[in-house]
């Protein structure tokens, strides 16, 4: 028997390779943007945790500053505690390089030569001509001179991007191996200061420069300062105990915590699962709807294959063996799609790493450029991903092979898709879809709120055939006079069944597009006047584009007040930028010092501001601090006092002193940021840097004028320019100027870039929708042959015949647009109001665009009602006539 069905199997899809080569599409497209993704972060997750553990050697601890610097005084008293075997300076910047394409960011990590090599290897700097195998050997004065640094690979690359590479001084043995001495010029504060390349570093990742503790404190002056200590135990010291033992030292700094090495690889990989399962989940909508065309395609298989099934079950095959039938044949398409996902997949994984690095839009693995690592327990998971939606879009036509009445079937008065279900299933499955949007979010992901998407969609289609019935039985007595829109509008109604067979495809797909479209344009209409609140200026300029830079890349109180004075400029407004520390377990988040003004007019804010009780400091907080940090609005917040103590000039700082006066949208900063006014960030540390510039001009029109006496004043600011010109030298690449108009065009561009896929996967959706509409309905059509000789005997004629078809088709495929249009909207709730503010930490307005929507909608019913047009067409003709003599 189980030779009889595959052999039966082989044949029918041997016999149709077009048609099940869609099905097989579906489920490998499907198969491969899942996998991919799945591909691309894991290796720059990977390439994260290999960078981070190459920098941070095999420490047992690592002892940091909260807020980034602390006194080097330190080093010694740890270096002497006992249980202490090795203890390794660090001192960590980023700044910016200029290269052949305009200034780029750079990691520059301050060692000791001396020590660094027992804990981070990979960090040893490495002179040119010296084998990396011979550390004992290095020439150590070489490591100490001032400006002398030591490139990573990714580092060079980037600096010497062609062959034309400069020269080294001499060759050594090794010298083709070793990276090119050269000078560059590294960005500290406003000045451009010369570096020379003296060798290379073995660290992985992205571009990465080692110096000398000492020359890198000078170089950045950064006097008797670092970020981190790393130590290494003796042998048989426990290390849980042994950091509560340094913390709890009397005279341990409140500013220094000890923490384990791996620290930060987990903070990145928390902050990004959120983007990651969104992305794999966006992926995985292809594969839903694979599964329906798999659905199509074997409904139309079963179609045309009744009579045969029937005849088998006459000859003593069971309902039972022709179910396992149809199942080896959706078993069939599921495997030879899932591998040729896999196979696509993993090159689609291998362009993307090669071309755009790991980052895939979300910032998080920027200036990573990994290796793809194959995964094959990933490649199983989705493979059987892949074979379990061809199964179960086989599942339902497997059932009706089934349950096929062989006498009825042999005569052609078979009935594909009857019976008729109970609708109360359909309601709860969405009552719980509504009920599981008040969960929270688990492990910060919208876990309910996926389960909740699946159980709408699959409540909602299941329920077309009462929903069918209901809104058929309302129309059928208004078409009593109409002859054909009444038979079209009857039979549907009498089988509606058969009809949401036919158009869930469509619900399944439209719903899904729909959903997309909303939330794209509910979030797209939310950035723009987001955009639109916080750049009211004409010109902005900014030293550092990351966070991470902005205590080494800064405006100084001198440019600061000169750019102020500049020909054109009728305001000029700063903005420090900090990283803070508010949680160990948790990303820092931004403290943005500006001038505030009114709050209300200057920030988004969520709702009017509060004002701060008597000797408290009011701040301004994102929704990402809400949620994350357990800000409350109206109340205190210590955990920013704390943060402030190392930064602060008050030695003893009140526990709570800062005040949640308002909440605020910020769609630029996942993990959090809190706004102050900068006069009492002023008042409370005596900074008086700046990292950011809002500039209003006199004339907006003369903004190219002011840019150029910017680049000059920046220009000035360098030593190297000594011959007093305006800057022409190209020292304007220390300012990043744009306009107001600019900076908009630019981010919604990227915002554009970013949800590409998301169109490209709504075009897949829509394609597989309509195509298992013309296979449902050609399915349909074709098992009704004798029913159209019937009508054609009955004296209807053949173009009747097709009316009749086609006014089903538009019935039935508006009916399915608009389920599926209301099922969309439905979701779209869901994403715009649950998913992204669990996933993301932001809230949105919701924006429904009528013109697509409406478009979408149109689209399906007119590609519908053409379809059942065309298949009629192939099934009401002559054969049709004759088929009734068969049963003469």
């Amino acid at each position: 028997m189980f030779e009889l069905l595959t052999t039966f199997s082989w044949q029918e899809l041997r016999q149709h390779p077009w048609r099940n080569a869609a099905a097989v599409l579906a489920v490998m497209l499907g198969v491969a943007l899942a996998f991919s993704v799945h591909l691309i972060n894991n290796s720059a997750l990977d390439e994260f945790a290999q960078a981070a553990r190459s920098v941070g050697g095999q420490s047992d601890l690592e002892v940091s500053g909260v807020q980034g610097h602390f006194d080097q005084v330190l080093f010694k008293k740890i270096a002497q505690t006992s249980g202490v075997a090795m203890a390794s300076p660090i001192l960590e910047l980023s700044s910016y390089v200029m290269t052949p394409q305009g200034k780029r960011g750079l990691r520059v990590v301050g060692v000791d030569a001396l020590s660094v090599f027992g804990i981070s290897p990979d960090l040893m700097p490495l002179p040119e001509g010296q084998p990396a195998a011979q550390p004992g050997q290095i020439d150590r004065w070489v490591l100490f001179a001032p400006g002398q640094i030591f490139l990573n690979a990714a580092a060079k690359r980037m600096v010497w991007p062609t062959a034309a590479e400069p020269a080294a001084p001499s060759a050594g043995p090794s010298a083709a191996a070793t990276p090119p001495a050269g000078a560059l010029q590294l960005q500290s504060g406003m000045v451009w200061v010369d570096a020379h390349v003296a060798g290379s570093v073995r660290a992985s990742g992205p571009a990465l420069a080692v110096m000398d503790l000492g020359a890198a404190q000078d170089l950045f002056n950064k006097p008797g300062q670092l970020t981190r200590i790393d130590l290494r135990l003796q042998a048989g010291v426990d290390r849980d105990a042994f950091a509560r033992q340094l913390q709890a030292a009397p005279d341990w700094p409140a500013d220094v915590r000890v923490a384990l090495p791996q620290e930060a690889e987990s903070q990145i990989n928390n902050l990004s699962r959120a983007y990651r399962v969104n992305l794999t989940v966006l992926a995985l909508i292809a594969l839903f709807t694979g599964a329906f065309l798999v659905f199509s395609v074997l409904s139309l298989s079963v179609a045309k294959r009744a009579q045969q099934f029937a005849l088998l079950g006459v000859l003593g095959l069971s309902g039972r063996d022709r179910l396992k039938l149809v199942l080896w044949e959706s078993l069939a398409l599921g495997l030879v799609g899932s591998l040729a996902g896999l196979a696509l997949g993993t090159g689609l994984a291998a362009l993307a790493l090669g071309l755009l690095g790991g980052d895939l839009g979300g910032g998080f693995f920027s200036g990573a450029t990994p290796s793809l690592q194959f995964s094959p327990i990933a490649a199983l998971v989705y493979g059987t991903l892949g074979v379990v939606a061809a199964l179960v879009g086989g599942w339902w036509p497997a059932r009706t092979a089934q349950q096929l009445p062989s006498a009825q079937t042999l005569k052609g008065l078979g009935n594909l898709g009857a019976g008729s279900k109970s609708h109360w299933v359909s309601l709860i499955l969405i009552a719980i879809g509504a009920v599981l949007t008040r969960a929270p979010p688990l492990f910060g992901i919208p876990l309910a709120a996926y389960v909740s998407v699946g159980m709408l969609l699959v409540g909602g289609i299941t329920a077309l055939p009462w929903l069918i019935g209901l809104l058929l039985g309302w129309l059928a007595p208004r078409l009593s006079r109409q002859t054909l829109p009444l038979l079209a509008v009857e039979r549907a109604r009498r089988q509606r069944d058969t009809a949401a067979v036919a158009v869930s495809g469509v619900v399944a797909s439209l719903s899904l597009a729909v959903a997309l479209t909303v939330m794209v344009a509910s979030f797209r209409d939310s950035v723009t006047q987001w955009l639109d609140r916080i750049l009211p200026a004409d010109l902005y300029v900014r030293s550092a584009t990351g966070m991470g830079s902005s205590d080494t890349v800064f405006f100084t109180p001198d440019f600061v007040q000169t750019a102020a004075q500049l020909p054109g400029v009728k305001k000029l407004q700063a903005q420090r930028m900090l990283s803070l520390s508010l949680d160990s377990s948790l990303p820092a988040v931004a403290l943005l010092a500006r001038e505030l003004g009114d709050p209300a007019r200057s920030l988004p804010l969520l709702a009017p501001p509060l004002p701060a009780p008597p000797g408290q400091i009011g701040v301004y907080v994102s929704e990402a601090v809400v949620d994350l940090h357990g800000a409350r609005l109206g109340q205190p917040l210590p955990e920013l006092s704390k943060a402030f103590r190392p930064i602060a000039l008050i030695n003893k700082w009140p526990t709570a002193i800062f005040f949640v006066a308002g909440v605020w949208r910020d769609y630029a900063r996942q993990s959090g940021s809190i706004a102050m006014d900068l006069a009492d960030f002023r008042r409370i540390t005596n900074d008086q840097r700046a990292n950011d510039l809002a500039l209003w001009l006199d004339q907006p029109e003369d903004a190219a004028r002011v840019q150029q006496a910017l680049q000059a004043l920046a220009g000035r600011n360098t030593p190297q320019n000594t011959s007093g010109d305006s800057g022409d030298s190209g020292h304007g690449d220390l300012l990043d100027i744009g306009t107001s108009a600019q900076i908009r065009a630019l981010s919604l561009k990227i915002f554009d870039r970013s949800f590409a896929v998301t169109y490209w996967l709504q075009a897949v959706a829509i394609g597989i929708g309509l195509f298992g509409v013309a296979a449902s309905f050609s399915a349909q059509v074709l098992s009704r042959r004798k029913e159209f000789g019937l009508l054609a005997h009955l004296g209807l004629t053949r173009r009747q015949i097709l009316t009749v078809v086609a006014l089903e088709g538009l019935a039935w495929t508006t009916l399915g647009a608009m389920a599926g249009l209301g099922l969309g909207l439905v979701v779209a709730l869901v994403l715009v109001l649950v998913v992204n503010p669990q996933s993301f930490h932001w809230t949105m307005d919701l924006m429904l665009p009528w013109a697509k929507l409406l478009t979408l909608c149109l689209a399906v019913v007119a590609s519908g009602t053409l379809t059942a047009w065309l298949a009629a067409r192939a099934a009401a003709g002559r054969d049709a006539v004759l088929a009734v003599k068969e049963d003469w």
